[in-house]
């Protein structure tokens, strides 16, 4: 289970409004899948709790956790029709959480509020203070998901 996963916006919504259905194990979890960790890291880090493959499974097929896919668009075909804001918070989001959570804890309120935007407007607004802390080079990658 090397697979890294990431929060959905569905399932950050669960996750504010404190729902049964992400209670108990299943909140300790989510937590902690911040698209650097792989479901094996979760699993260990939270054996004590009870947490199961399966509970992993349950949270994917609830649409709370998705795989973590990163796109590379110098692949990309040319003339591809013009992203949706949708699109590109979908792209643009693991990134955002790599980056900050690189940050240690000199990043924490940064962190905090990547993985408390839940729109593509929320994410474009904290940009800026991800270039600020991470620098140009690290950056790009989260600019062109976002802007290009």
């Amino acid at each position: 289970m090397s697979a890294v996963l990431i929060k959905t916006p569905e399932g950050q919504q669960v996750f504010k409004e404190r729902s049964a259905l992400l209670a108990g194990k299943l909140r300790s979890a989510f937590l902690l899948f911040d698209g650097q960790r792989t479901v094996a890291e979760v699993l260990a880090a939270t054996k004590g709790l009870g947490v199961v493959p399966a509970d992993i499974e349950a949270l994917q097929q609830a649409g709370f956790l998705q795989d973590l896919v990163v796109n590379t668009p110098e692949l990309a075909p040319a003339g591809i029709a013009q992203r949706s804001p949708q699109d590109r918070y979908r792209e643009a989001y693991p990134l955002a959480v790599a980056l900050t959570g690189n940050l240690g804890l000199s990043g924490f309120r940064l962190n905090l509020s990547v993985e408390g935007s839940t729109c593509y407007d929320d994410l474009a607004a904290v940009a800026p203070k991800i270039k600020e802390a991470v620098g140009q080079s690290a950056y790009a990658p989260l600019e062109r998901a976002l802007f290009a």
